[in-house]
């Protein structure tokens, strides 16, 4: 399966929230609601490049990018499909910040979510697009 297709066919999930690419999520509006905010996004730090890392070298990863992100609002999680799963972070606020991180851990893409909306995923380059439409 190509990777484009594995990203929109994933399940995201952390904390309360569970969304798919291209719908939207009723546990987002409200996770996004309680927090005061209108934008926010799912990312990870394992596996850089959708390439395959050991367990533990992703789990270091991950601890580094929760510690990068400890300012914003976020809950934990996993998200993926079939075999291949990850532990990843919701995170709320400015979209614009998550591409940052997403691009200093390598990331091929992020799911954005706004409230009210669809989530979309957001494939590097092209992050500092999609999050100025989402971050509106």
């Amino acid at each position: 399966m190509r990777l484009e297709a594995a990203y929109r066919r994933s399940l995201y999930c952390a904390g309360p929230v569970a969304a798919r690419p291209g719908r939207r999520s009723a546990s987002a509006d409200a996770w996004l609601a309680a927090h005061g905010l209108r934008a926010g996004a799912i990312l990870t730090a394992w596996n850089p490049g959708s390439r395959r890392h050991p367990r533990g070298w992703n789990e270091a990863r991950q601890r580094k990018l929760a510690a990068a992100a400890r300012r914003l609002p976020c809950a934990e999680g996993w998200s993926g499909l079939g075999g291949w799963w990850e532990h990843t972070l919701l995170l709320g606020g400015d979209p614009r910040r998550v591409a940052v991180l997403a691009r200093r851990f390598r990331q091929r893409a992020v799911l954005l979510l706004r409230r009210g909306r669809p989530a979309v995923l957001a494939y590097a380059p092209s992050f500092v697009s999609k999050c100025a439409f989402t971050a509106r």
